[in-house]
């Protein structure tokens, strides 16, 4: 039988300096050198029968073989495997063991099928089969070195595209070395597990692009929302700026505060006839009712006709004419059954000067609680109204006051106030811009002319319309010719008249007036038409005492004359 050399049952490797060089080819004859003291020298063991183990001399002994409990480790490629001391003799194996086809050494070579010390494997183990512990024949030996495991294939040759799993047997591939870690079929042998490192370094990546991302969105909603807001007023409705709310109160010669005194004691009257109706306005005189306006207010009303009175806070009110005057212009009518009137004080016209601020109110066009303000444009200035009825019976003849605050119709009867708030005037007439007359029923609106009755006429006037039902005029007791175009009243003569132009007993009579004279002054104030003598004479009361300026055959004279008295109509 020939015998064969067996396998190595262990491998001391010393750690090389360098790598490995190898030995230069011996000369034949040669005799091999010697390795150096420090290697550990392994030599074939004589296999004798098959029918006994052979025992395997080592240099410090047997040596212990670990159980086969699985594949043993690798050696690298670049350095010797360190191979266990052989303190015993290993029993025969009945595995074979494949060693590297190529073998290096660093020192001189051994005897064939031998591994030196220093040895380093140039070519990696292809496979290797581990030592089965089954097979050791030797009582309390150790078990057989395991060997190496094989190399896994590349994971892409198990690929079978025609398979119904192509990629099964890839996945089923063990790793290609130890430690390593494949995460699927498609991975390439060697890509691991990444490093805490790389997936915080990954996991800031990908918060900073969902921030970015975040903030690119938000960007473009934000600035959609607010050009939205911009064009729409925002989430709330538009709210304007306003100025706080500041006290109520104001100076009391102030208008508002004139107005808001006086408007609770102003009137609207509703009149209406059986032929005409009106509208005017009245102020209150007194806790009993009785209220003072114009008399061509109430004149369309008649005998048969009603007058409806409206108060400021909207309360209406039945109401009878107590007495009216067309010489004057003025009516006082009452209601009765009405609680909490509010009468307007009474002032002086006589302290009245031209310039004062005034205040009008009444109900223009109906327009009841109408408040204009204005000033005293003039004094005494003669003011002829009426005379719609053709006979003269309806003109009133006023010595007014003048003033620019604005009157219009349906401000008749109402009262003209002081910056005191207390009745200076009531508003009468307006000088229309259609027909250039004083007329109080005139539709033109206000130009600016405006006239009232002096209060202190008024209150004479509303006393006696009061207590009797009628007021009386004072005269002169004289006939005048309305027809004479000079300057001054003019007594009318013999001829001019049926009878004496002079009333016999009266008060010209006895002041030495006669007939053609020309009265030119009155109180030393000039007057240049009969209508203003009339004017002039009804601004006092009846039993005053008048110094008359006349002028008789190219001279003049002054004569005192004490006022009469005649009825009214």
């Amino acid at each position: 039988m020939t015998a064969t050399p067996a396998p190595a049952a262990a491998l001391t490797a010393v750690p090389a300096p360098a790598p490995a060089t190898p030995a230069p080819p011996a000369a034949p004859g040669a005799t091999p050198p010697t390795p150096p003291t420090s290697a550990v020298t392994q030599t074939p063991a004589s296999v004798p029968a098959a029918h006994g183990p052979a025992p395997v001399p080592a240099a410090h002994g047997p040596a212990p073989v670990p159980a086969a409990h699985g594949p043993a480790p690798v050696p690298a490629a670049h350095g010797p495997a360190p191979v266990p001391a052989a303190h015993g003799t290993a029993p025969a194996v009945s595995a074979s063991v494949t060693l590297p086809t190529t073998v290096e050494s660093a020192g001189p070579a051994g005897p064939a099928g031998a591994v030196g010390p220093g040895v380093s494997a140039a070519t990696p183990v292809s496979a290797v089969s581990p030592v089965s512990a089954a097979s050791a024949s030797v009582p309390g030996q150790a078990a057989a070195v395991d060997a190496a495991p094989t190399l896994p294939a590349d994971p892409w040759r198990r690929y079978d595209p025609w398979s119904v799993t192509p990629l099964a047997g890839a996945a089923d591939a063990p790793p290609p070395h130890p430690g390593a870690h494949v995460d699927g079929p498609l991975q390439y042998p060697g890509t691991g597990t990444p490093t805490e490192e790389q997936r915080r370094r990954q996991l800031r990546n990908r918060l900073l692009g969902g921030a970015l991302a975040v903030a690119l969105v938000s960007g473009g909603l934000g600035g959609a929302v607010g050009a939205y807001l911009e064009r729409n007023g925002g989430l709330r409705p538009v709210e304007l700026p306003q100025a706080s709310a500041a006290p109520t109160g104001r100076p009391a010669d102030s208008v508002a505060a004139i107005a808001a005194r006086a408007l609770p004691g102003v009137v609207t009257l509703h009149v209406s006839g059986s032929e005409a109706s009106a509208t005017g306005t009245g102020f209150v005189l007194d806790s009993l009712g009785y209220i003072l306006t114009n008399n061509h207010v109430v004149q369309p009303a008649g005998g048969d006709g009603g007058i409806t009175v409206v108060f400021n806070g909207g309360q209406t009110a039945r109401a009878e004419v107590v007495g009216r005057d067309s010489g004057y212009d003025l009516a006082v009518v009452r209601v009765t059954g009405v609680k909490g009137l509010k009468p307007l004080y009474l002032g002086n016209s006589d302290n009245v000067r031209v310039g004062d601020p005034v205040v009008a109110i009444g109900a223009p066009f109906d327009l009841e609680g109408t408040v204009t303000s204005g000033i005293i444009s003039a004094k005494e200035r003669p003011v002829t109204a009426g005379g719609g009825s053709g006979d003269g019976s309806d003109v009133s003849y006023v010595d007014a006051l003048q003033t620019d605050a604005p009157i219009n119709p349906g401000n008749s009867g109402g009262p003209l106030l002081d910056t005191e708030g207390h009745v200076i005037g009531i508003n009468s007439a307006i000088r229309s811009a259609d027909d250039g007359t004083d007329s109080g029923t005139a539709e033109a609106g206000s130009i600016g002319l405006g006239f009232a009755i002096p209060i202190n006429q008024g209150k004479r006037v509303a006393e006696e319309l009061i207590n009797t039902g009628r007021a009386t005029h004072p005269v002169i007791g004289v006939m005048l010719d309305m027809d004479y175009a000079g300057d001054g009243a003019r007594v009318g003569t013999a001829d001019d008249t049926a009878g004496s132009p002079v009333t016999s007993g009266g008060p010209a009579d006895r002041a030495g007036i006669r007939a053609g004279d020309v009265i030119t002054a009155v109180d030393g104030r000039r007057v240049h038409s009969g209508e203003e003598l009339i004017v002039r004479t009804r601004a006092h009361r009846p039993g005053e005492r008048l110094a008359l300026t006349v002028e008789r055959d190219g001279r003049e004279r002054t004569l005192s004359l004490v006022l009469g008295s005649s009825g009214g109509g």
